[in-house]
């Protein structure tokens, strides 16, 4: 059931940086992810796909993890991703990507946890040093870096109730916890029949 995978598809942060994912593995994401909406059908997101040690070190150093988590410096050694999944938008087709990237993101993440693993989809990165490190052409922006991996780490959700903090936090244990809204406290309106 989708209510399920979706339940299942978390941030997740750290990871068991020693079980390796395979190259076919992010194609196959990818290829997934090639075939939903586009506005216009421009299809203008283009991806660089690593597994390897080296790369994967040199996207690390230019995330910034979990802004929320103060006293936190992001995942440690040993819990790394194990690949990492860059969405670029190919200012040659279009100027601006609305939503493609988040679309395709998503479906990446939930293709992902189908198959036993889980992500982090981070927008904090530092696009310049990144670019520079993986020779990434001018022409695309760097929109989403994907982070994946065996996740190492438990993330539940808990409900907001009114006025409370929407603040993800991490307990004694290490359980990462997301305050989610009720649905009551989001549907503004609904009209029947």
């Amino acid at each position: 059931m989708l209510k399920d995978l979706v339940l299942k598809c978390r941030s997740y942060r750290r990871f068991h940086e020693e079980i390796h994912i395979d190259m076919a593995v992010l194609e196959e994401l990818v290829d997934v992810a090639r075939v939903v909406a586009s506005a216009t059908n421009r299809q203008p997101l283009k991806y660089i796909l690593s597994t390897s040690r080296e790369h994967n070190a040199h996207v690390f150093s230019c995330l910034h993890w979990a802004a929320l988590l103060k006293d936190w410096p992001g995942p440690a050694e040993g819990e790394h991703p194990a690949a990492y999944i860059i969405v670029l938008g190919d200012t040659e087709v279009v100027p601006s990507f609305g939503v493609d990237h988040g679309i395709a993101a998503q479906t990446i993440l939930l293709g992902a946890v189908e198959k036993g693993y889980g992500g982090c989809m981070l927008a904090a990165v530092d696009r310049d040093e990144l670019r520079k490190l993986l020779d990434i052409s001018a022409r695309f922006n760097i929109l989403l870096v994907l982070a994946l991996g065996k996740p190492k780490e438990t993330v539940v959700i808990d409900t907001l109730e009114p006025g409370a903090s929407t603040s993800y936090w991490r307990d004694d244990e290490s359980v990462h916890h997301v305050p989610k809204r009720r649905l009551v406290d989001i549907i503004v309106a609904e009209y029947k029949e």
